[in-house]
């Protein structure tokens, strides 16, 4: 399983999404973790970009709502405590076991 992570660097809620994905690697044998950088409002239309942290499975962003813009900003995600910057450790595993 190929997992990228997208981030841009004024958006520090990626390094949270890093350290959860880092965790699931250990659980997930096959699970590869590549970390990408967008810095560039280019970049982030070639790319689809749809905030940081993004998580994209074999090609899938496993977060993505068609009404999200593309674009270089801080993501946020629905969580059972509310609102946050990165998805929980519980609904990473989830999503990528439904995946």
């Amino acid at each position: 399983m190929d997992v990228a992570l997208l981030y841009f660097d004024d958006c520090p809620n990626w390094k949270v999404a890093d350290a959860h994905l880092v965790a699931l690697a250990s659980e997930i044998p096959d699970m590869t973790i590549t970390r990408h950088l967008v810095d560039t409002p280019e970049e982030a239309e070639r790319v689809r970009f749809r905030g940081s942290p993004s998580i994209i499975v074999d090609g899938v962003d496993l977060f993505a709502d068609t009404d999200d813009p593309v674009g270089l900003s801080c993501r946020v995600y629905q969580t059972p405590e509310g609102m946050a910057g990165s998805p929980t450790l519980a609904q990473l595993r989830a999503a990528l076991a439904a995946h």
